[in-house]
């Protein structure tokens, strides 16, 4: 296969002393040379992707140069496209291919010389072709008159998110434009279902997607979970006993000194700045504001240790010229950078060797887990990764399931998932994205001017990303747009965008189709810290950047905090919605190592210990075994063992019954139900529900019952409720996975009746 590659890719291999080609850069290679399909490949962080597909890709470029731009590579994010273009410009020095970014940053010559001159390779987000497609129709076919590739980054990324949607609208919009339909290749290390991946990536191209399997072997991996106890009093810890077990005593070594309160959060704290001294490490956690408090605690105490500042905070809050920074440093294989992050690193962004990764808290699902996992196993290492857990224990004998902690177990279950049965989540496709429609639509009669409504609907219902909207759904929602003012008809019948329209289309947001808070920018003097989504007043102290800053000057109208650095440890907080969805298959998996006497070696002492305690209370307050157990007088745990989706169906069926049920947190394995009668009637009850399916229309679904997305304000409250219907409720799942629990629960009821 070398023999195939262009002069300067050889050269470029012999430079960089590759001994052999890796499995999946031959399998690309021979789809790349030897087909006409699309491509999709799906291997771990650092397998050589982004190598495999670029460089059959280039070769063809090489040999026959294109009359316009050749390849058009799209990546989520501008930080991944600066990083690309170094790979990328450092492996075209001697080809003559030029490489040229399209972002917001980019430089306005290069983007004009391209429009000008088109050809190369150029790199771009959906926004910004979204932006050429509909404001640049001719510079549009010009410059992608003869495309022959496009590579999408992080299919992954794409697919669970309303930029994918809208990224498959503009390349089918573009192919009409210019009468091409390039191949495209796509990038992702965490595809749980490759079938679903492929349907997406061959949406409106009418090819097929070769998805090419190759053994990379199986890799070690070093995990470790540690676990540290806030009591919230003494009596607290004395009681323990007597609720879990004598034979379950908290382990020796577990916060018992030194007082209660907080002791576990400064155990924690001290345990991570001595696991991380000397280690280029990423901390990841779930959210900004635990990221900002982790990393300020340890900046203090390599203070009190006279230690070197080498902390980092890197998320979308902190300025794009500290995260770059931050980015150069930690490819210094010199610098032993500790950086504490949430998903901003999780995707492929070139930060060189890493000697760890710590997780804090349990990871949102499989796929954030192997995302994290495949950042610390670059370049040969043994991917090495710490899970740390800070519990707040208070003990209360009426509250049954209060002792378990349920993140834990979770935690266990990812793994297990992932290291034994290497599942990933699959991504299933979003099919009435209405807030989309609307956008694309707009964005087509920007474009195009006035259109006819049957030629609307046939340019926009055509677009693979709609094809299960019915007409009739579009014509509902056209009536609104046009008696809203987003729409306005003509006295030909035409349809041309409204008087309100005209404000979204000319709005520098319009482009983007996700939720993006207003934000302030925070300066120390002139120099940009991040922003935040709140105003801080003059002599308050917030954290940004893993620093304290204290507000001197506010100007509301610029939305701009004038701030000073200040000693101490600070918090900050932003007011964000986020989606958590907890898989079925996951959902098994945490009851299955409540029911296993497995005790995982990654575990510490601690952690065994509270493992064992954990499943003594699951397996004797009955919940493994009993759909339905009685928590309290009136008040019972329905343990369907399903995901999320699936539990909220549950959940408004009960309601449909008027019987009273709420999911406490997002990530509750069980619905809590307030009932007059008794468990075995409540059980009852939901076997004929699973036995007779209600019409979910008839649901009593609460007002503002829908999926969250932008531009739903402009959408008819009936066309929202149908979407929250079609696309997150399931109650085919929900059957499925009820049937086989339910011969289980029966049986048990038999046995204990019997």
């Amino acid at each position: 296969m070398f023999e195939r590659y262009a002069p300067f890719i050889q050269d470029f291999i012999y430079m960089n002393k590759w001994d052999e080609l890796r499995g999946i850069q031959v399998a690309a290679a021979e789809v790349i040379f030897d087909t006409d399909d699309n491509l999709l490949l799906s291997s771990g962080t650092a397998s050589g992707k982004t190598e495999a597909a670029f460089l059959p890709i280039l070769t063809h470029l090489y040999e026959n140069p294109s009359r316009s731009v050749g390849v058009l590579y799209i990546s989520p994010l501008k930080a991944l496209i600066n990083d690309q273009f170094k790979r990328l410009e450092l492996l075209l020095l001697d080809s003559h291919i030029p490489v040229t970014r399209w972002h917001g940053d980019a430089s306005q010559t290069k983007k004009a010389e391209l429009i000008e001159n088109p050809q190369g390779l150029l790199q771009i987000t959906p926004e910004s072709l979204e932006s050429l497609v509909s404001g640049k129709r001719g510079a549009c076919i010009s410059m992608f008159s003869d495309l022959r590739f496009i590579v999408i980054d992080e299919v992954h990324y794409f697919m669970r998110d309303a930029r994918g949607l809208q990224l498959l609208c503009v390349l089918e919009r573009m192919q009409r434009l210019t009468g091409t339909t390039p191949r495209r290749i796509g990038l992702s290390a965490t595809l749980g279902d490759l079938s679903l991946a492929q349907n997406w990536l061959n949406t409106g191209t009418s090819r097929n997607c070769a998805a090419p399997v190759t053994d990379e072997g199986k890799r070690k991996i070093r995990l470790h979970i540690e676990r540290f106890v806030n009591l919230t009093e003494k009596r607290d810890y004395e009681t323990k006993e007597q609720i879990i077990g004598a034979s379950l005593r908290e382990p020796q070594n577990t916060v018992n000194a030194g007082g209660y309160g907080d002791q576990g959060d400064r155990e924690h704290f001290e345990y991570l700045f001595k696991q991380t001294l000397d280690k280029k490490t990423i901390i990841f956690t779930n959210s900004r504001e635990e990221t900002e408090f982790v990393l300020a605690n340890l900046r203090e105490i390599a203070l009190r240790n006279k230690s070197p500042d080498i902390y980092r905070v890197h998320h979308g809050n902190v300025s794009a010229l500290l995260r770059e920074t931050t980015e150069d440093e930690m490819k210094n294989d010199d610098e032993k950078i500790v950086t504490g992050a949430t998903v901003t690193l999780e995707l492929g962004i070139d930060i060189g060797s890493l000697d760890q990764a710590v997780q804090i808290g349990a990871p949102m699902n499989v796929a954030s887990f192997a995302q994290r996992l495949g950042r610390c196993g670059r370049r040969g290492q043994i991917p090495q990764l710490l899970f740390t857990f800070v519990e707040s224990i208070k003990i209360d004998s009426s509250d049954i399931l209060g002792p378990i902690n349920w993140e834990f177990i979770r935690t266990i279950g990812i793994v297990e998932l992932y290291t034994r049965e290497h599942w990933l989540e699959p991504i299933y496709p979003r099919r009435f994205a209405y807030n989309l429609l609307y956008h694309q639509t707009l964005s087509h009669l920007k474009s195009s001017g006035e259109l006819s409504p049957a030629a609307l609907a046939t340019a926009i219902l055509s677009l693979g990303a709609f094809r299960d909207i019915p007409q009739e759904d579009y014509k509902i929602l056209l009536a609104h747009l046009i008696d809203t003012n987003q729409l306005e008809k003509t006295e030909r019948g035409g349809i041309i965008i409204g008087r309100e329209g005209e404000k979204s289309v000319n709005s520098h947001k319009f482009l983007t189709v996700f939720i993006a808070p207003e934000y302030l920018l925070v300066k120390d003097e002139n120099r940009t810290i991040g922003t935040v989504d709140k105003v801080y007043p003059v002599g308050i102290r917030f954290a940004l950047a893993g620093m304290t800053w204290e507000t001197i000057d506010v100007n509301v109208k610029s939305k701009v905090i004038f701030v000073k650095r200040v000693p101490g440890i600070s918090v900050v907080d932003w007011d964000v919605k986020g989606e958590i969805d907890i898989h079925t298959t996951l959902s098994q998996k945490i009851r299955s190592v409540l029911e296993s006497d497995d005790m995982y070696p990654y575990l510490s002492e601690r952690c065994q210990s509270r493992l064992a305690e954990i499943r003594y209370i699951a397996r004797n307050c009955g919940i493994l075994v009993n759909l339905v157990t009685q928590l309290a007088d009136k008040r019972f745990a329905i343990f369907p063992w399903v995901g999320t989706r699936q539990m909220f169906t549950l959940h408004y069926m009960l309601s449909h019954r008027k019987i009273k049920n709420k999911l406490p947190w997002m990530t509750c394995p069980y619905l809590e139900v307030q009932f007059d009668g008794t468990a075995t009637e409540l059980e009852e009850i939901i076997y004929e529900i699973m036995e007779n399916k209600p019409n979910m229309y008839d649901l009593p679904l609460p007002d503002n019952a829908q999926v969250i997305g932008k531009y739903n304000e402009f959408i008819p409250q009936k066309l929202l409720r149908k979407q929250f219907i079609e696309d997150y409720l399931d109650f085919e799942g929900l059957a499925v996975n009820h049937t086989g629990s339910q011969v289980k629960y029966r049986k048990h009821s038999r046995g204990n009746n019997g």
